[in-house]
């Protein structure tokens, strides 16, 4: 017997009763105890649930509008007993949302996939071991990964990856527009993926949406290996009948025998749905369908390029031996195919080229993506009836270990985070004293009551703003180590609270202020750094427009660049289609209206005019168009207009001709003739900032005067000044008239 493994799950999340890899929810909070003997056998399997006292959470998606999906979550709270649970579900499957508690992988969240044994038909025992041992056998970057695997004299459980984007299908038809190069990207993963599985002798038989996820990143996941077969090579043929019809490929429909090149048919299948929306056979009935498949002369939709369709002809060949992919060649046939000319293999399989769409989950427990019907259910983990006597054998061997190089490795701090355990904010969080007031929210710093950290909680007001855009956007890219993180959401109905990290260094402009030495060289690394924090911003299509200097933060006291945040996304915007879906970068450069793309160029000139006038401030001590608190909206808001600041003379004799260069381009009063964030950064007064001047700059030592003057330029800019109406005569329409009164006729 070897030693105890002593691993210990938390599960936090419901129950999901559909038989798939890893559909996950809410879940009720119970310890699994897993002992290792000979990964065979289990010690004390009676206490593998146990739990006195747990608490059951529910998640309550919000729609705020038609376009968008489930942005943040309204919690609930109720008590519930293991004890009194029973079991009312007649299904085999279930998949929870598990946390390790112990071990290397302390906190790390993962799907557990449970079966019972008895309720298991024979041909369904024999499909789970066989899923079991593919995934054992499996390791590649787009094909879900089996973290452990042990049983029960009842059950069986998998802990396999939790991938929190949701399937790709139903995240590209509801949330984004997307273009053939887009389809592109996720078919390559795919065929990376097909192709692995190929190599080991494995047919893969179950293609269809459902069972490609996304993880948080976008790139994909082939899950749910229950159908699929083993060990079999070029020569040898299965003849089982199974999969999704619609996506079967001819051979399988006749059970003449099928290999691997079936799963490139329902490849091409999938290929021409994510390319049309629509199946290219789909009859009134099964049957009908069958026939299709077999019979069927495919119309090619004409919209798709020459090279999309060629791939589909080769792949749709009802003879697989003549399918793309059947041959000697096997994967390299279809990535020599010139439709897949622009992908770069090699970086696509370490994962170095950007997924079009990045799911909006930040936190490792998000379940925005999983369908209510299932998220609402209560957790049972109801107990396993022992099987007949042949499943043991059968099962014999099934518990695994993954043995990686990070099980030796701890895990960063960054792994171990919040989770929502409260309906309430007030239950787990301690308000503290005020930060900041706005228009429609208010700042307070707050305590974790669990684990005493200290956190900023954003209050908004929902019936002054609607904070889904804000959210999103938070979710989607507050993971970029230079956007502040959102750690939490609540929402009570009136509020929505939005716990993020606490901005402890303060406001940026506060700091630099404050340094009696500072250089061009300092300026201009943190000009660099906020700059590439808002060109990665607009490359995704984001315009944050309110990048005023208070916006902009420290993390902690260090004052280095790394710990910059950009803060409060308040006024942030996501690049939208008409119909209110998101847009991959490459739709927006093919086929957006040239006047929406006009109005994203605006704000993005916007962002850049701000940071300009943060520059400015930086290296001179006083700001470009406001002079002190004093000066009224309506000057600030003429200076700005002519476009006039001065360069010279004063506290401007101490900087380099390259630094006023680019203040004046970040400055221009024509948003088309301002640098572009991108341009910003080839600018050379940022890329050689390593041989700029370490000699502190002239500035005015008035931070109290700066602040005020900041201040006022941005309240001027925010504020909807009423225009000046003169008398009527005054315009030149009644001159032109004379003052005639024109007089109106009636018919």
């Amino acid at each position: 017997m070897n030693e105890q493994l002593a691993s210990r799950l938390r599960c936090v999340c419901v129950c999901v009763c559909v038989c798939v890899c890893v559909c996950v929810c809410v879940c009720v909070s119970v310890e699994v105890n897993l002992h290792k003997y000979d990964l065979e056998k289990w010690a004390n399997p009676n206490k593998l649930l146990e739990s006195t006292h747990t608490h059951t959470h529910t998640h309550t998606h919000t729609h705020t509008q038609s376009t968008c999906n489930k942005h943040y979550i309204q919690q609930t709270h109720t008590h519930t007993h293991t004890h009194t649970h029973t079991h009312t579900h007649t299904h085999s499957t279930h998949v929870f949302l598990v946390r390790k508690i112990t071990g290397p992988d302390a906190g790390q969240l993962y799907a557990m996939k449970v079966l019972k044994k008895a309720t298991l038909k024979v041909r369904d025992r024999v499909r789970t071991k066989m899923e079991r041992d593919i995934l054992v056998e499996v390791n590649h970057p787009f094909i879900v990964k089996l973290h452990y695997a042990f049983q029960t004299e009842g059950k069986l459980y998998l802990i396999l990856d939790f991938l929190r984007g949701g399937d790709l299908f139903t995240r590209l038809s509801k949330e984004v527009m997307f273009t053939e190069e887009d389809v592109k990207f996720y078919l390559a993963e795919l065929a990376l993926a097909l192709d692995h599985l190929h190599s080991l002798g494995i047919i893969y038989r179950d293609l269809k949406p459902e069972n490609i996820l996304l993880d948080e990143e976008g790139h994909i996941k082939l899950t749910d290996f229950g159908l699929s077969k083993e060990s079999i090579d070029h020569e040898n043929k299965a003849y089982s009948f199974c999969g999704t019809v619609e996506y079967m490929a001819p051979e399988v429909v006749n059970r003449r025998g099928h290999t691997h090149s079936a799963d490139w048919w329902s490849y091409g299948v999938l290929m021409f749905e994510m390319l049309t929306g629509t199946l290219p056979f789909q009859g009134k009935d099964r049957k009908e369908t069958m026939t299709m498949i077999l019979k069927a002369k495919l119309g090619m939709p004409q919209f798709l390029s020459s090279e999309a369709q060629s791939l589909l002809r080769n792949l749709f060949k009802r003879n697989p031996g003549n399918r793309l992919g059947a041959g000697p060649d096997g994967v390299e046939e279809i990535k020599r195919h010139h439709f897949f000319n622009t992908i770069d293999w090699n970086k696509l399989f370490r994962r170095e080229i950007p997924p079009p769409f990045k799911p909006a989950a930040g936190r490792p427990d998000d379940t925005f993506y999983f369908d209510p019907e299932f998220t609402a259910k209560t957790p049972r983990d109801s107990p396993g009836v022992p099987p007949s006597a042949n499943a043991h054998q059968l099962f014999r061997g099934f518990s695994f270990v993954a043995i990686t190089e990070e099980d030796t490795q701890p895990l960063p701090s960054t792994i171990v985070q919040l989770h929502r355990s409260t309906s309430q904010f007030s239950d787990a969080y301690e308000i503290k004293e005020d930060i900041g007031v706005g228009s429609y929210s208010i700042c307070k710093r707050c305590l974790h009551k669990g684990t005493g950290m200290e956190y900023a909680v954003k209050i908004i007001n929902k019936a002054k703003r609607d904070p889904t855009e804000e959210v999103e956007i938070l979710l989607r890219y507050g993971q970029h180590p230079n956007i502040i993180t959102l750690k939490d959401v609540y929402d009570d109905g009136r509020s929505v609270f939005l716990v993020t990290e606490l901005m402890k260094g303060g406001e940026l402009l506060d700091k630099i202020l404050r340094q009696k030495f500072f250089s061009e060289r300092e300026a201009s690394a943190v000009l660099y750094t906020i700059t590439k924090t808002v060109e990665y911003l607009h490359v995704q299509g984001v315009v944050h427009r309110d990048l005023k200097p208070s916006n902009i933060l420290y993390v902690d006291e260090s004052g280095n660049a790394e710990s910059i945040r950009i803060c409060d996304f308040g006024f942030a915007k996501q690049l939208r289609a008409e119909n209110g879906l998101l847009m991959t970068p490459c739709y927006t450069a093919n086929f957006v209206a040239p006047e929406v793309l006009k109005k994203q160029g605006y704000d993005a000139a916007c962002d850049i005019w701000s940071l300009g006038v943060l520059l400015y401030t930086m290296l001179t001590g006083f700001t470009p168009f406001a002079n002190g608190p004093e000066d009224t909206p309506e000057e600030i808001l003429a200076r700005i207009g002519s476009g006039k600041f001065s360069l010279t003379g004063g506290y401007w004799n101490s900087v380099s001709a390259e630094a006023k260069d680019l203040v004046s381009k970040m400055l221009h009063v024509d948003p088309h003739r301002r640098l572009t964030a991108g341009q910003v950064l080839r600018h050379p007064w940022v890329t050689h900032r390593d041989q700029l001047p370490k000699y502190t700059l002239n500035r005015q030592d008035a931070p109290h005067l700066v602040k005020g003057a900041m201040a006022a330029t941005y309240s001027a800019l925010n504020r909807n000044v009423p225009p000046v109406l003169e008398p009527v005569g005054c315009s030149t329409l009644a001159q032109r008239r004379g003052m005639k009164k024109i007089t109106s006729t009636a018919l």
